[in-house]
């Protein structure tokens, strides 16, 4: 769902229409809980509905289009995360100051033939074991798809910081990825990211958000 449906969606949906609610909740459910998987484990499921119902009470209040909903929705996820993080009496290895990346998406077609390799649980069990900084950042930016700025807006932080946490996820991943032995669980480049020179899922990432 592009800014533009979601932003129509999000007007139905403050405007009553359980139709509109349910098209926000299937389009941005999947990267909410996946971005969670990184940040909390195996609180991720309870943390999502928590965080759902934040946004079905707050959503009347809510001033913005689609984009600036995504990145609320974030917003809410994080400090669910963390409360639920508390609450279990664990603490995020981190900084305050946790992620983002590129000041513009990359294109289209490589975050697709990536957020497949991605969303798989071996992908996303790498991520979680970055420094949580950069962990968060190439959540939240490769995942959950905002833009640096966004994600800047969501951890008060300024793009540039954020930039240059994500990057260095990625790259701190490529090492990880060389070092491993192939697996099952790890699908082959070029089934990832097609016969572009068999790149690997993480340079195909890395070259995309750095332009």
């Amino acid at each position: 769902m592009n800014d533009y449906e979601l932003t129509e969606a999000l007007q139905r949906a403050q405007a009553g229409d359980e139709v509109g609610f349910a098209e926000l909740w299937r389009a941005l459910q999947p990267p909410v809980l996946r971005y969670l998987r990184v940040v909390v484990g195996e609180l991720a499921e309870d943390v999502a509905a928590e965080t759902w119902l934040q946004v079905v009470r707050d959503l009347p209040g809510f001033r913005g289009n689609g984009a600036r909903f995504r990145a609320w929705l974030f917003v809410v996820a994080r400090n669910r995360g963390l409360d639920a993080v508390r609450r279990a009496s664990r603490r995020l290895e981190a900084p305050a100051d946790l992620f983002a990346l590129a000041g513009r998406p990359a294109a289209a077609d490589t975050e697709q033939e990536v957020l497949t390799w991605l969303a798989t649980e071996r992908a996303l069990a790498l991520i979680a074991s970055l420094p949580a900084d950069q962990a968060e950042a190439v959540a939240l930016r490769v995942i959950a798809g905002l833009s640096a700025q966004a994600a800047g807006e969501v951890l008060g932080k300024h793009p540039g910081a954020v930039r240059v946490a994500a990057m260095r996820g990625l790259r701190r991943l490529a090492d990880q990825l060389e070092r491993e032995p192939a697996g099952p669980a790890l699908p082959e480049p070029d089934r990832v990211v097609g016969q572009r020179g068999g790149r690997h899922p993480v340079e195909a990432i890395e070259r995309g958000v750095t332009h």
